[in-house]
């Protein structure tokens, strides 16, 4: 079976920096791809960033362009999110998600899920 277990939340102050980790077992996603998405109390949840497996194309939300920085290590099979420069309205719970093929892109629909960490930054 296919696991995303999530790692790195926590507070951090504005202008701080977090790095996110997310380890995949059970399978590879060399045809697709994973993605960091995000969900603030009472709002939907929304694509953060997202990286193609192979290719390594990215795509980012562009509130976060220029802060943070998707990656991934092979040898792992784990995607990291790189976040720098950190305000108030990134709090969020931050969902690990993988898609074995992307029909879409930004991509809408995912796979498999984590079960989300969260990411406090206070003011």
């Amino acid at each position: 079976q296919v696991q995303l277990v999530e790692s790195g939340g926590g507070l951090v102050q504005a202008g701080g920096s977090l790095r996110l980790s997310c380890a995949a077992s059970g399978r590879a996603f060399g045809g697709g791809g994973m993605g960091w998405f995000r969900q603030a109390p009472g709002k939907e949840r929304d694509v953060v960033a997202v990286i193609l497996w192979n290719a390594g194309t990215t795509y980012y939300v562009d509130s976060v362009k220029g802060r943070f920085t998707i990656s991934r290590d092979n040898a792992k099979n784990t995607v990291y999110l790189q976040m720098n420069s950190l305000k108030p309205e990134d709090t969020a719970v931050y969902y690990c998600a993988a898609a074995s093929w992307f029909y879409t892109w930004p991509p809408r629909d995912m796979d498999y899920w984590g079960k989300g960490t969260l990411v406090t930054v206070s003011s």
